[in-house]
């Protein structure tokens, strides 16, 4: 039986300071801590009973942290996919297939900020308890919103559906009664829909709920032990939440001077996921809806706005994690996670190692049991990744899942096969027929006819 393992590694970020070291060894023991993390030379000698594990060609970091990960959302393409398509049965079964495939691109711990029902946290349990291999989750249960609210969908005659993400709370009492009900589910965060989508006169977004409410939502939840994420882009859901005193704020774009003396005296962190908006202005296609409404030009100038305004808040000095919104069709499971760190790089003025530090200590602030990873340092988890080339030097390597050689959860190396899936028996499962508009006008247009409709005139 192996009593320690040692890895011999070639360069070795510690999830801390500015640069790599080299000729380092990292040690834990059967249990999956850490008992050494330093220079080879002074490493533990190893036994005859102990493994040795040679990364010497490879560069050793602390397992990645995505804190924006949609276990539940099955890559969608609409609203419907997540709320309505599947049986939650099957979205648990399919959250905890999408759940590994995360782990293959590097990440250890995730945060499932807001899916319907008991699916995330059902995935946490089952791997906690060691039933199935995935990564550390962090689980919130459904988003808390209102009328006009972020997940409040549907028409009023339908409402918010039971299998929907959104819980609809019609008053400070239901909200307080919704969160204490979660609690009692096990929820490590709850997660607010603070940003409405009524717009004021000159375009600003109005919060879904107003200060009091969104104060009395997170005290409560405080109170109860638990952290609180919320959805705010618009400057007045920002401006409420760090007011509020929330852990996390996902977006923030149009925060002002005002929301970051807010941040700064809160506490309150960023969560930028700005990969999502990202890809919806590369990869959309022309004949795609979210190009034919408006949608890529729309994002295009809220993502420039973002960049100035969170370039402040790095400045300021508000902490900022890693996450990408993964779970929707334009970010699927395992493929664009660390595009985030490209981005906190080239668009948002970090520098590599900030914004490796930004995937490791600091978003693991964020996690339930969170001190024990995010850092390889003695006493804490084993959970690191071996890169085959330096991050440091190019952040966007670690895009390239060939590059990640290794991955280390609590020690145990984690590997799992590249099993292909249909999204039509998975995932893609709204009554959509076409998406087009087939008037004579069109058809011409389209020279679907050939010349039979001129023809005719």
């Amino acid at each position: 039986m192996t009593m320690a393992t040692h890895v011999r590694c070639g360069s070795f970020f510690s999830g801390q300071g500015e640069q790599a070291s080299e000729d380092y060894t990292l040690s834990f023991g059967a249990d999956g801590i850490i008992t050494y993390a330093g220079p080879s030379a002074a490493a533990p000698a190893a036994t005859a009973q102990d493994s040795v594990l040679d990364y010497s060609k490879l560069f050793v970091m602390p397992g990645l942290i995505d804190v924006h990960t949609h276990l539940a959302y099955g890559n969608a393409k609409t609203e419907e996919d997540i709320d309505l398509y599947q049986p939650m049965e099957f979205r648990a079964l399919r959250a905890l297939f999408f759940a590994q495939r995360v782990v293959a691109a590097g990440y250890t711990s995730i945060c499932a900020p807001g899916d319907a029902g008991q699916i995330s946290l059902s995935v946490r349990d089952s791997i906690a308890a060691g039933l199935f291999d995935g990564p550390r989750v962090t689980a919130a249960g459904r988003y808390l919103t209102t009328r006009q609210g972020l997940t409040d969908w549907y028409p009023s005659w339908i409402g918010a559906p039971d299998t929907s993400i959104g819980r609809l709370v019609a008053s400070r009492d239901e909200a307080i009664e919704e969160i204490r009900v979660q609690v009692k589910n096990g929820v490590d965060c709850i997660k607010i829909a603070m940003d409405g989508f009524q717009t004021r006169p000159n375009g600003e977004l109005v919060a879904a709920f107003n200060q009091d409410e969104t104060t009395v939502m997170v005290e409560e939840a405080h109170r109860l032990g638990r952290k609180v994420v919320v959805h705010a882009r618009g400057r007045e859901a920002t401006l409420y939440s760090a007011r509020a005193g929330v852990d996390l704020i996902f977006h923030a774009y149009y925060l002002d001077d005002e929301c970051l003396d807010a941040m700064l005296k809160s506490g309150s962190a960023i969560g930028p996921t700005m990969t999502f908006p990202r890809n919806i202005i590369d990869f959309t296609q022309p004949h795609e809806r979210a190009a034919t409404k408006g949608r890529i030009e729309s994002t295009r100038r809220e993502y420039e706005i973002a960049c100035a305004n969170l370039q402040k808040a790095r400045k300021a000095g508000v902490p900022m994690m890693t996450g990408t919104d993964s779970g929707f069709a334009v970010t699927p499971y395992g493929e664009w996670h660390a595009r985030e760190l490209e981005i906190f790089v080239r668009d948002l003025g970090f520098t590599p190692a900030e914004a490796l530090r930004c995937a490791t200590a600091v978003t693991a602030g964020f996690l339930a049991r969170g001190e024990r990873v995010g850092v390889l340092e003695a006493g804490r988890l084993a959970d690191f990744i071996a890169v085959d080339g330096s991050p440091l030097k190019n952040i966007a390597i670690l895009q390239d899942k060939s590059r990640i050689r290794h991955v280390h959860i609590g020690g145990q190396r984690t590997q799992f096969a590249d099993r292909e899936y249909d999204p039509l028996l998975v995932t893609d499962r709204s009554w959509v027929n076409w998406s087009d508009l087939y008037t004579q006008a069109r058809v011409k247009e389209l020279r679907l006819l050939g010349g039979h409709l001129a023809a005719a005139e």
